[in-house]
C-alpha cells in the first residue's frame, strides 16, 4: 500500500506540471482527493486493515491528501498573480510619453467658480484658526428664528420670504413648523450648542429664499456665516478679520464702507459694503447704480442669542458675520448676472480652473 501511495503523488505531480487554466487543477484536484479520488479510495481501505497497518497507512495517506491540496492551492494562486499582471500590463499607462507624441486626449472639465472661492475662504480661515461646520437645508424655527432673536411677527417669516414645510404629523394640518433655512444661521446655533468658548467657526452652504430673481438675487444662493466667541471681542477685531479676509480673497486692498445696519441676532449691527468692482463706483445693474454692493453684514452677538446658544452673555460676547458667497464670485470674476452660477450651463462653468 505504501508503493501505491507513492505512485499516486509521482501520478500527481506529473498531471500537475503541465497545467495552466484554473479549471484544469480543479479538476485534477478532484480526481485525486474528490469524494471519488484516487487517494479518497485508499482511504476507505483501511477498515480491511489490520491495527498495525492502519497505524503505518492512515497518517501517511492524510500526508498525501495535504500534500495534494498544497500543491493545487500553489498552482491556484500562481495563475491568478499572473493574471493580475497581465491585466495590469495590458492597462498600463506611459506617463513618460512626451508632447511629440501624437496622445489620444480627453477635455478637462472645469469647476463651478462658486466652488473655487468657498475652498479658498476655507483656506483663509482655517489658517486663521476657525473650523469649518455644516448642518441642514430642512430647518424647524427655533434654529432657524427663535434661537437667532427673531420674533414671530418679523418680515422674514412672511410667506414671501420663506419656503415653509407643514407637518403632517400636526393637528391642525397647517401648522408652520419646519422650513428651507434661510440663513446658515442655523449651523452658527447649533455650533454653539454643540461646544463652549472661547470658539470660532464658519458655515457655508446654500440657503432659500421665496424672491424674485434678477441680475443680483436669486431664490437659491450660497451663503458663508460665521461667528467668534470669546472675552473681551470689539468691532475692531470684526473689522481686521472681514477686512484681511476681503483682502486675501481680491488679492489686493478693496475700498469697504460700514455704515448701521438692523439684524435681530447682532446688537450693534452694521452693513459691510464694498465699492462696485464691475463698474469701479460708476454704477450698474449688479450695484443697483449706486456703485456699492452690500456684501458683508456683521455686527455684535445680541445677548440673547449667546443665552440661546447656552452661552453666559455677562461672561462671554463676540462677533457674527454673513458673506454672500454668489455676489463675491460676481465681484472677483467679473459677472454681470447672478443668474449664471445656476443656469447649469457647462459652456459657463468650463471658463473657470482651480489651478
Amino acid at each position: 500500500m505504501a508503493h501505491d501511495l507513492e505512485k499516486a503523488k509521482q501520478d500527481f505531480l506529473a498531471k500537475l506540471a503541465p497545467l495552466t487554466k484554473e479549471a484544469e487543477i480543479l479538476n485534477l484536484k478532484s480526481e485525486f482527493v474528490g469524494k471519488t479520488g484516487v487517494v479518497s479510495e485508499m482511504l476507505k481501505s483501511l477498515k480491511d486493515m489490520n491495527p498495525e497497518e492502519r497505524k503505518t497507512f492512515g497518517p501517511r495517506a492524510n500526508e498525501l491528501k495535504d500534500f495534494i491540496n498544497d500543491q493545487c492551492n500553489l498552482q491556484l494562486s500562481k495563475i491568478e498573480v499572473e493574471e493580475i499582471n497581465k491585466k495590469l500590463a495590458e492597462d498600463r499607462i506611459d506617463i513618460s510619453l512626451t508632447d511629440n507624441i501624437q496622445v489620444k486626449t480627453t477635455k478637462g472639465g472645469g469647476f463651478h467658480p462658486r466652488t473655487i472661492i468657498q475652498q479658498e475662504i476655507e483656506d483663509i480661515f482655517l489658517s486663521m484658526g476657525f473650523d469649518v461646520l455644516d448642518g441642514p437645508h430642512i430647518e424647524d424655527e427655533f434654529h432657524n428664528f427663535e434661537a437667532l432673536n427673531i420674533p414671530a411677527d418679523h418680515p422674514a417669516r412672511d410667506m414671501q420670504d420663506t419656503f415653509w414645510f407643514h407637518d403632517p404629523h400636526t393637528t391642525p394640518a397647517d401648522t408652520k413648523k419646519y422650513l428651507l433655512r434661510t440663513h446658515t444661521s442655523n449651523i452658527q446655533v447649533r455650533g454653539m450648542l454643540s461646544r463652549k468658548p472661547p470658539f470660532r467657526f464658519i458655515a457655508p452652504g446654500v440657503v432659500f429664499r421665496s424672491e424674485r430673481t434678477d441680475a443680483s438675487h436669486e431664490m437659491v444662493f450660497t451663503q458663508l456665516e460665521g461667528m467668534m466667541v470669546g472675552k473681551d471681542i470689539s468691532v475692531a477685531n470684526l473689522i481686521y478679520f472681514m477686512k484681511t479676509i476681503l483682502k486675501e480673497i481680491f488679492k489686493k486692498d478693496v475700498e469697504v464702507r460700514l455704515r448701521p445696519g438692523f439684524f435681530p441676532f447682532v446688537e450693534p449691527g452694521f452693513e459691510l459694503d464694498i465699492r462696485c468692482l464691475i463698474c469701479s463706483g460708476a454704477g450698474c445693474s449688479v450695484c443697483k447704480q449706486i456703485g456699492w454692493v452690500e456684501l458683508l453684514p456683521c455686527g455684535m452677538i445680541h445677548p440673547n442669542v449667546l443665552k440661546a446658544g447656552g452661552i453666559d452673555p455677562n461672561e462671554y460676547n463676540g462677533f457674527a458675520f454673513g458673506l454672500g458667497l454668489d455676489r463675491l464670485v460676481m465681484m472677483r470674476y467679473g459677472i454681470d448676472d447672478i443668474r449664471h452660477l445656476q443656469s447649469g450651463d457647462l459652456r459657463f462653468n468650463s471658463q473657470f480652473k482651480l489651478f
